[in-house]
């Protein structure tokens, strides 16, 4: 049985230069996938990716960085779209990566499927008005 985890890690400033998501391909055969990552020398970083594997090598993994240090939380947050502010503007739908936010063609409204959605942010990165919001555990945070 195959296992696909949604993980929020927050790396301290003294590892990130350490090649801790290769260990995981190599030492623990999982698979990961960086949805976004902001990492810089010196600094903490962050990093938001699906870790995916049979339940105990994933286990296993996830004890690992947390003997590295990384902080390790599930991801659970989500985009949503606020209807009541969005001005149908276009430009969330030129950087999503995944075709979750695309227009209309006869209406010329800018359309959002959650089911496509990745979490990625970059929508709510160049949205202008602050429609695009990150749900996270219960509440709304227009940026991170």
């Amino acid at each position: 049985m195959i296992y696909k985890k949604g993980l929020y890690l927050k790396f301290p400033p003294e590892i990130v230069d350490k090649p801790i998501v290769y260990r995981l391909v190599k030492e623990y055969d999982l698979i990961f996938n960086i949805l976004k990552a902001t990492i810089t020398p010196g600094k903490e970083g962050i990093m938001i990716m699906e870790l995916e594997g049979t339940p105990e090598k994933v286990k296993r993994g996830l004890e690992y960085l947390r003997e590295m240090r990384v902080e390790v939380r599930p991801l659970e947050q989500q985009i949503i779209k606020n209807e009541d502010i969005c001005i149908h503007c276009g430009s969330c739908t030129v950087v999503c990566p995944t075709g979750a936010l695309y227009v209309d063609r006869e209406s010329f409204n800018v359309l959002f499927d959650s089911q496509k959605c990745t979490a990625c942010e970059f929508c709510v990165a160049v949205c202008i008005t602050k429609a695009m919001e990150v749900h996270i555990e219960g509440r709304t945070e227009k940026t991170l």
